[in-house]
């Protein structure tokens, strides 16, 4: 009796309170109305919930959080796939939202000027999307906000100096658009800013002066716009808070100061792409935590500094494009973190140091373009076996490729030409499975081209013309169906091409000029391969007549045949 008097009592409950509804504030209404409102202004927006037929579950409604009073204070709608405009969004009917994140959407139009009107929020995130027009003065309404993102929109004009208001946020982002300079003198400095971006814009004039008063900065970056002159010392001796400093692609000239020492905390230093001269300062024993280390494309000279060897969390060190002119301290074999080193197109010389070897975790390797010579050590080729690139081009380093090189199965790109290896190619190269691009070309290899090359299925260029090879094409050639360049021109190779080259169905260039090779060429070249545009067969000692797929379906860039002894008429 006690359990079906209390389910008489739970369903009396419920019918009471059925026949008086929850009560819905008139600001509520507002609020739905307007975003309803907005919603119908966007293209097929997924949002089912949002009806005024389904008011008394504004709270619920997808995006849409409320505050205990029943007021919206949150709209967030990031990556829901919506298109359309801000326009018809009424700003003003939302007077307790807090946080408004619309970001990674595709977005349109113009920051409607009413957006100064929510002046309770404190999170505002746009980015992410195809925003245009100008950033609204009226955003400097906006005082308590503490986030604002605006970042990789279409947004153009001058940054309005009223963002100098927002003496709140902490976090500003406005890069990635199409800003151009306000007036400096008018934005003051924010004292609780730890992230700011400015990025890939159009700002010019020198560095940003309000800047070198946000005391709190960790994060900062000016990087892709036409920013001139020094870089303030004072940036070193104010913001010894940064652990992220990005002034690259820029015109920032002059020396590296040696205060660099007091951004002790810096974990990302990236200065590339700028005017920046004189010597790079051997300092780095003072800034442990490094963790990327980006000078490239500068005019720095002189020593690499031994000091970089202590910076035990390096993972990243790019020094290529400048004029320096040492040899490799062996102290970077020091820096057992390094995933990335790039010493390319500098003037660097002698051989590798040994040490290099310690170096286990290196992904990318680029040392093209110097002075280096010297063998290249199995010990160095047996340690780096998670390489995905290695480009020791451009120098004049001897000796032969050792048999290890099979043991870096995860390379992707071999570049060696133009050096003075010699010796022939080992086989094991045919392990290398994930190789895309080889070139070898321009040394003094001799022996075969090995027969392993058939395993290297997904090789789009093989280059390895002006040596001394001999022999023949290896048959299984036709197995490279990704291949698109083959270049074997300028060796001693001789024979009859295999029948199944014709199967190089990416097939773009094919240079075999200046061989020794005789015979037929197979009928089907060219037949399967539409993109066909440049060949060259001279200065061979092919016979019969040309394939007549050379010329079917596609035109010929550059076509020479001469110094054969070809019959019958040129096809096509």
């Amino acid at each position: 009796m006690k359990t079906s008097h209390r389910a008489f009592i739970f369903l009396l409950h419920v019918l009471l309170i059925s026949l008086h509804p929850v009560k819905i504030t008139s600001s509520a209404r507002t609020e739905a109305a307007a975003i309803v409102k907005w919603k119908n202004s966007l293209s097929s927006p997924p949002l089912n919930l949002w009806s005024l037929g389904n008011l008394q579950n504004l709270c619920r409604w997808t995006g849409i959080l409320c505050n205990n009073g029943g007021s919206v204070s949150e709209i967030n709608l990031s990556n829901a796939g919506l298109s359309g405009t801000l326009d018809q969004l009424d700003f003003t009917a939302f007077p307790n939202l807090t946080r408004l994140d619309l970001s990674f959407n595709n977005f349109s139009g113009s920051i409607p000027s009413s957006i100064g009107s929510v002046s309770n929020i404190t999170f505002l995130d746009l980015s992410n999307n195809v925003l245009e027009d100008i950033i609204p003065a009226e955003i400097g309404n906006l005082t308590e906000l503490q986030y604002i993102s605006l970042h990789n929109n279409n947004l153009k004009g001058q940054v309005p100096h009223q963002i100098g208001k927002l003496q709140k946020v902490e976090h500003m982002d406005v890069g990635s658009n199409h800003l151009v300079s306000p007036q400096w003198s008018q934005i003051t400095s924010f004292p609780l800013l730890t992230h700011l971006s400015f990025g890939d814009n159009e700002i010019t004039s020198g560095f940003p002066d309000f800047i070198l008063g946000c005391w709190n900065l960790t994060y900062l970056d000016l990087s892709q716009n036409h920013l001139t002159g020094l870089i303030p010392e004072s940036l070193f001796v104010n913001l010894g808070k940064l652990e992220y400093l990005n002034l690259s692609t820029n015109s920032f000239q002059g020396p590296l100061s040696s205060n660099l020492t007091k951004l002790s905390k810096l974990k990302n230093l990236r200065l590339a792409t700028n005017k920046l001269s004189g010597s790079v300062p051997d300092i780095f024993n003072s800034m442990p935590n490094l963790e990327i280390l980006e000078l490239f494309t500068n005019s720095f000279e002189g020593k690499i500094p031994s000091s970089l060897g202590q910076l035990k969390n390096l993972q990243k060190l790019d020094l290529r494009e400048n004029g320096l002119n040492s040899t490799i301290p062996s102290e970077l074999g020091l820096c057992t973190n390094l995933t990335y080193l790039a010493l390319a197109k500098n003037s660097l010389t002698e051989s590798l140091p040994l040490s290099l070897s310690n170096l286990t975790k290196l992904i990318e390797l680029g040392l093209s373009d110097n002075n280096l010579s010297g063998d290249v050590s199995p010990y160095f080729i047996s340690n780096w076996t998670q390489l995905i690139s290695l480009q020791l081009q451009n120098n004049s380093f001897t000796g032969e490729i050792p048999s290890e090189i099979g043991l870096l199965t995860d390379l992707k790109y071999l570049f060696l030409y133009n050096n003075k290896f010699s010796g022939s190619i080992p086989p094991e190269i045919g392990n290398l499975k994930n190789l895309m691009k080889m070139g070898l070309s321009r040394n003094r290899f001799s022996g075969i081209i090995p027969q392993t090359i058939k395993n290297l299925t997904n090789l789009q260029i093989l280059q390895l013309f002006s040596n001394s090879l001999t022999g023949t094409v290896p048959p299984k050639i036709g197995d490279l169906t990704s291949l698109e360049m083959l270049d074997v021109s300028a060796n001693q190779l001789s024979g009859q091409l295999p029948d199944s080259i014709s199967n190089l169905s990416a097939l773009q260039t094919i240079f075999l000029f200046s061989n020794e090779f005789s015979g037929i060429i197979p009928h089907d070249l060219g037949k399967n391969s539409p993109k066909l545009a440049n060949v060259s067969f001279s200065n061979n000692n092919f016979t019969g007549e040309l394939p007549s797929g050379l010329c079917s379906g596609f035109l010929l860039n550059q076509f020479t045949v001469n110094n054969n002894n070809f019959t019958g008429r040129l096809p096509g």
